[in-house]
């Protein structure tokens, strides 16, 4: 039987709340931890020295939270991403600068290295987060794209966080990469190309959240199943899809979230279609044993309504493996 998996709360989505006020409510919720995002003050990287993370493990153990991950989404889209003004109002001052694009580029390389420095005086091993990705762009195909555009995109992708992914081997943390549209991985194919680029580094994984491949119509359990050693964390959020037809389809035609129109929208769990009994049976099957992190997010509902009513969904079918056969017992025993 596989061990209790702990149940946190992603921050990410709370960042305009103090840290002591997202602990209240936390504990208040029924929360066993939090994830900490790298924004707001919930984890401040430029700050966190051994004091400064003494200080939040306090704040947490206050309100009976334990903290198993970080989440530095934000400054890792920038790592290998193309640069433009969208960058300057997800980064800290300190590393967006002047806004020339390599110096972004390389400025996030340094604060990711950080990170990883203040996850392990923290007592953390995962840092979640984005990787940018220097192709997006030519996801779909016209004017029609060179092979060599994409292998050469994979491979500045890889020279990018090598330097990263290295220096978190040394600290004996990983880097779990949330799979997700705007990134270097976005489906399987694309995940594959990206391990074969970095090598299958030991330091890089994935955060697996469903809900960025559901609607896609991408494989979210055989995503599972196929990259299951490379599962460092995971994220509950559920999606929903329209079965007819729409006006802004899978790219949303420069609609926000929350439309109508929209063939697609993030969903409070339980309340989309991802299949999640599924999914606990298949982290069952590869022994994920860490957490099942809720990442909040509904254009339509209440937080804090969400975040009570998506614990009481995961602490309801977060069941663990068998440890016998349920046919073992018809079995001759003499």
């Amino acid at each position: 039987m596989l061990m209790n998996r702990p149940i946190t709360l992603f921050t990410g989505q709370w960042a305009d709340l103090p840290l002591e006020v997202v602990c209240q409510k936390a504990k208040l919720f029924g929360y066993d931890g939090l994830e900490l995002a790298c924004w707001g003050d919930h984890f401040e990287v430029d700050k966190a020295d051994e004091a400064y993370c003494k200080k939040k493990k306090e704040t947490l153990e206050k309100y009976g939270l334990k903290v198993f991950s970080i989440s530095n989404h934000l400054v890792g889209q920038a790592v290998s991403d193309r640069i433009d003004e969208r960058h300057k109002s997800i980064l800290p001052e300190y590393v967006w600068g002047d806004g020339d694009p390599e110096g972004v580029r390389q400025r996030a390389t340094q604060e990711m290295i950080k990170t990883g420095e203040a996850a392990a005086r923290l007592g953390v091993n995962i840092i979640n987060g984005f990787t940018g990705s220097p192709i997006w762009h030519l996801l779909y195909s016209f004017p029609p794209v060179p092979k060599a555009m994409i292998t050469n995109g994979f491979n500045d992708f890889a020279n990018r966080w090598k330097p990263i992914l290295d220096a978190y081997h040394d600290l004996g943390v990983r880097f779990a990469l949330e799979v997700h549209p705007t990134e270097i991985a976005f489906d399987i194919a694309s995940t594959k190309m990206a391990l074969t680029a970095i090598n299958h580094h030991p330091a890089f994984g994935f955060n697996f959240d469903p809900s960025h491949l559901g609607y896609q119509g991408v494989d979210y359990l055989g995503f599972i199943r196929q990259f299951g050693d490379r599962i460092f964390h995971v994220h509950m959020k559920d999606v929903a899809w329209s079965d007819v037809p729409v006006e802004a389809g899978v790219f949303g035609g420069h609609t926000e979230f929350g439309d109508p129109r929209r063939y697609w929208d993030f969903r409070s769990l339980g309340h989309g279609q991802i299949r999640f009994k599924e999914i606990i049976r298949a982290l069952n099957q590869i022994g994920y044993s860490g957490p099942l992190s809720v990442e909040w997010e509904d254009p339509g509902m209440d937080r804090n309504y969400g975040a009570k009513e998506s614990l009481e969904y995961v602490r309801n079918i977060n069941f663990p493996t068998s440890e016998i056969k349920f046919d073992s017992a018809f079995e001759d025993k003499k």
